[in-house]
């Protein structure tokens, strides 16, 4: 115990991660020997994780989970390790990511830029960094979402794809994000993505004006039991809600958009122009 290590649990996830870890070990009267044993993980290990110098994983939380009996608990470790691993992400959005990658249909309206699924790495990098140099996040954060959305992407890419209808504010494809090289790609990636059996591609042109039933993005999943929910976001927080009053009209607002949106065909050309 004289090299025992004070934590700061409140400086860090995973600073926290590390206390809560030392507390269950501590509670059961087991050395830190005694974990790695369990664990079939070495004490420097363990220890590492304790005192925040090693990121904890997904397969070590489960293992920790099973040889203290806390799985599924307020204490689970893996718990802990999805609010670490998606802290930078709004309240609501890593529950309705969990909808999205078994959804049979997928729904997206979006403003100002290209939804997620749908952007290039090149893309996404450049708006993760300008949120790093506007001080956002940090650049730790900014790896973290990049590869948070490379893992959505590739769900998708499954034997019996969802089908997906996306409709884009031409502010989506005129804005330019990352300077001409990476806007072409992405406007390529556009094109590609519209050329799929399982996808439909549409853009809100400016001059529906007032007769666009959104202001802010809407994303809508189907499920196989063909129930609907929707989840939108504000600037600081997203909300996932599976109430058929509340989600019906909002799918209904989504047909009506789709109604004053360009075709397929033309929206396509629109992009191709560009």
């Amino acid at each position: 115990m004289v090299n025992r290590k004070e934590l700061t649990p409140e400086s860090s996830p995973q600073a926290a991660y590390g206390a809560h870890l030392r507390r269950l070990r501590e509670g059961r009267g087991w050395t830190q020997e005694d974990v790695a044993l369990r664990m079939e993980y070495s004490s420097q290990h363990i220890s590492a994780v304790e005192t925040g110098r090693k990121p904890p994983t997904l397969p070590f939380s489960r293992k920790a989970d099973q040889i203290f009996g806390i799985a599924e608990t307020s204490e689970s470790l893996e718990r802990q390790w999805r609010e670490l691993r998606h802290g930078v992400l709004l309240e609501g959005f890593p529950e309705y990511v969990g909808y999205e990658g078994r959804a049979v249909e997928i729904r997206l309206f979006q403003i100002g830029i290209v939804p997620g699924l749908l952007q290039t790495p090149e893309y996404a990098r450049a708006l993760a960094n300008s949120a790093v140099q506007r001080g956002a996040i940090t650049p730790e954060h900014a790896d973290e979402r990049l590869a948070f959305l490379a893992e959505r992407q590739s769900a998708l890419e499954r034997a019996r794809p969802p089908m997906v209808f996306v409709v884009l504010d031409e502010s989506c494809i005129r804005r330019p994000v990352g300077g001409s090289e990476v806007m072409a790609a992405q406007l390529e990636e556009l094109v590609r993505f519209a050329a799929r059996p399982n996808t439909m591609l549409q853009v809100a042109p400016f001059d529906i004006a007032e007769r666009r039933p959104f202001d802010l993005p809407v994303n809508l999943l189907t499920m196989s039991d063909r129930s609907v929910m929707c989840y939108a976001e504000a600037q600081t927080q997203g909300h996932l809600d599976r109430e058929t009053a509340s989600v019906v009209p909002v799918l209904t607002a989504y047909h009506q958009l789709q109604a004053e949106a360009l075709s397929h065909t033309a929206s396509v050309a629109m992009i191709s122009q560009l």
